[in-house]
C-alpha cells in the first residue's frame, strides 16, 4: 500500500509541477504573443482594450507604415553598426586579455586578476564617465557607445576559464614544432574556443542591440541615435506624431492606435535577434558550463 501511495503522490506532484510550468510559460510568452497579435491585427482588434490572443482579421498595414518611418531605418543602421563594432572589438580584446590570464606562469597573474575583479564591484559613476567621454573627444560619436564596454570583466573570467580547459599538451606539442604564443593562440586556441566565443558574442550583441541609456546620454545628434532610443520615443514617451505624419504624406488618415504602433515598433526591433539566436544557441550550454566550472 505504501508503495502504491508513493507512486500516486509522485503522479500528483508531477501533474502539479507541469501545471505550474505551463502557467509560468503562459505568463512569460503572453506579453510577447500579445505584441505579435497587436502588430498584425486590423483596426477593430487594435482598438480593443482587453486581452488579445488572436486578431479577428490579420493586417500588415501597420508594418507598411512603420517601415516608411525614416528614423526607424536610421536607428537600425546605427544599431547594426554599433553591434558589429561592439562584438568584433569585444571578442578580439576580451580573448587577448583572457588568454594570458589563463596561464599560471604569467607574472603578477593574481594582481591583474584582482584589478579586473575590482571593476565588477566598483564603478566611477555617471558624471565622471560623462566627463571622461567628453574630454576624450568621443562625445556624439559611435565610439562613445562601443569603447566603454569593450572588455567586460565577467566575459574575461568566463573566457579565461574556458582557455584553461584546453589540454596543455596541445600547446606544448606546438611549441616543440617552433610555434610561438601568437601562432598557438590563433591556430589552436581560437578554433577550439568556438563555443565560448559564440556565447560571449551573443551576450555582447544582445547588450549592444538593447542598450539605449548611453546613447541618450552621449549622443545628441538625432541622425546618430540607435534604434532603442527611437523605440523609447514611441513607447515610453508615446510620441507617434512622426508616424502619423508619414500617413499624411501618403494621403491617408491616421487609423492606427498607439498600442498597435508601439507593438509594431517592438516587433521590428526584436526580429533580428530572433533570427540570429537559433544559430548560436546550441553553443550556449557548452560554452557557459566549461567557462564557469573550469579553472
Amino acid at each position: 500500500m505504501s508503495t502504491i501511495r508513493k507512486r500516486t503522490g509522485e503522479k500528483v506532484f508531477d501533474v502539479l509541477l507541469y501545471l505550474l510550468l505551463l502557467l509560468i510559460m503562459f505568463i512569460t510568452l503572453y506579453p510577447f504573443w500579445n505584441q505579435v497579435a497587436l502588430s498584425i491585427s486590423d483596426d477593430v482588434s487594435a482598438y480593443s482594450t482587453g486581452m488579445l490572443l488572436f486578431p479577428s482579421k490579420i493586417s500588415l498595414d501597420s508594418y507598411g507604415l512603420v517601415l516608411q518611418y525614416k528614423l526607424l531605418w536610421i536607428g537600425y543602421g546605427n544599431t547594426i553598426l554599433r553591434t558589429i563594432l561592439g562584438v568584433s572589438l569585444s571578442i578580439v580584446f576580451t580573448s587577448l586579455t583572457a588568454y594570458p590570464l589563463s596561464k599560471e606562469g604569467l607574472p603578477w597573474n593574481k594582481l591583474f586578476t584582482t584589478f579586473i575583479l575590482i571593476t565588477m564591484l566598483f564603478n566611477g559613476g555617471l558624471i565622471p564617465n560623462y566627463f571622461l567621454i567628453k574630454n576624450l573627444g568621443l562625445y556624439d560619436t559611435i565610439w562613445a557607445l562601443v569603447l566603454p564596454g569593450m572588455i567586460g570583466a565577467f566575459n574575461v573570467f568566463i573566457m579565461r576559464n574556458f582557455f584553461r580547459s584546453i589540454p596543455e599538451s596541445l600547446e606544448e606539442s606546438a611549441k616543440m614544432d617552433g610555434a610561438g604564443y601568437i601562432l598557438i593562440f590563433w591556430k589552436i586556441v581560437i578554433p577550439l574556443s568556438k563555443p565560448v566565443l559564440a556565447t560571449v558574442a551573443m551576450w555582447v550583441a544582445v547588450y549592444h542591440w538593447n542598450a539605449w541609456f548611453d546613447s541618450m546620454i552621449y549622443i545628441s545628434d538625432t541622425s546618430k541615435q540607435v534604434l532603442q532610443v527611437v523605440l523609447r520615443k514611441i513607447i515610453v514617451e508615446n510620441n507617434v506624431e512622426d508616424l502619423n505624419a508619414v500617413l499624411y504624406q501618403m494621403g491617408e488618415k491616421s487609423r492606427f492606435s498607439g498600442r498597435q504602433l508601439q507593438a509594431t515598433m517592438i516587433m521590428c526591433s526584436l526580429i533580428p535577434m530572433l533570427i540570429v539566436y537559433p544559430f548560436v544557441q546550441r553553443h550556449f550550454v557548452k560554452g557557459i558550463m566549461l567557462g564557469a566550472i573550469k579553472g
